[in-house]
């Protein structure tokens, strides 16, 4: 089956779903945020689903947040950021506290958000040509919705000097860190992927998911208090889109200039 922005397939109890947006590099808009988040919802709710594999169609995994949607954004109010941030964050929160076992099949470069959804999945396997990024600050801004998931993948050390650089960095330090369990060649990201996958589908999907829980729950990560910080990181994030920063950044940015501060 397909909607749009997602293909979805199911094959010997793995599904795979694959964000279907190359031409903008998988950058997340209104639609693609609705529709991955009712389909992670469905498959966990289908018993012949084990195992969901999440990757992108064409060169890249997710470049985040998309132009157009990020135009819309910096003309709306506070009160939509927010209600705006809030639907990122329960996406977030959906994939990282999914009942089923997830693997993020990195083909290509994340983003922002991309990130955000690598570091939700259980176990993430990139591509060795991958590159990533939390660039936020270069627009005035911070990784904020995503913030509670990168900082519990690669630890709060880490997450401060790439929260507070913006630096890209390449796949081999995404595995150093954490962000990813394995890095691969592009030839070989497939056979890697399915092998993971047939390996959890061995595991009792009972026993499955209260592992899953248990990791979340002793590193400090429970669902009632992640909803609570979604929302405190979504009033963070709107007021700072909305800041004199914030509109600076996003105006610079869609305006292919630098912004004041980078003189």
């Amino acid at each position: 089956m397909s909607e749009s922005s997602l293909e979805i397939s199911i094959d010997r109890r793995i599904a795979r779903i694959v964000l279907n947006r190359p031409q903008v590099h998988n950058a997340f808009d209104d639609a693609l945020i609705a529709g991955l988040t009712s389909t992670l919802l469905k498959l966990e709710n289908d018993k012949h689903v084990r195992v969901i594999v999440l990757t992108g169609n064409g060169a890249s995994f997710s470049a985040g947040a998309d132009l157009n949607w990020m135009r819309a954004m910096a003309k709306a109010s506070e009160t939509e950021n927010r209600a705006d941030a809030e639907r990122l964050a329960a996406l977030m929160r959906t994939l990282n506290f999914l009942a089923k076992p997830t693997v993020a099949r990195v083909n290509g470069a994340a983003y922002g958000g991309g990130v955000g959804l690598v570091a939700c999945c259980d176990v993430a396997i990139a591509v060795d040509t991958a590159k990533f990024g939390l660039t936020e600050v270069k627009l005035g801004l911070v990784p904020a919705v995503i913030s509670p998931y990168v900082v519990a993948a690669i630890g709060p050390r880490h997450a401060r000097r790439l929260f507070v650089s913006g630096e890209v960095f390449e796949a081999a330090d995404a595995a150093r860190i954490g962000l990813v369990h394995q890095i691969t060649f592009a030839d070989k990201l497939d056979e890697n992927v399915e092998r993971m996958a047939d390996v959890l589908c061995n595991g009792g999907p009972a026993a499955q998911r209260e592992a899953k829980l248990l990791a979340l729950r002793i590193g400090g990560m429970q669902p009632e208090a992640a909803q609570s910080t979604d929302v405190e990181n979504a009033a963070l994030i709107a007021a700072l889109r909305v800041s004199a920063e914030g509109q600076e950044g996003l105006a610079a940015f869609l305006g292919k200039r630098k912004p004041h501060w980078q003189g």
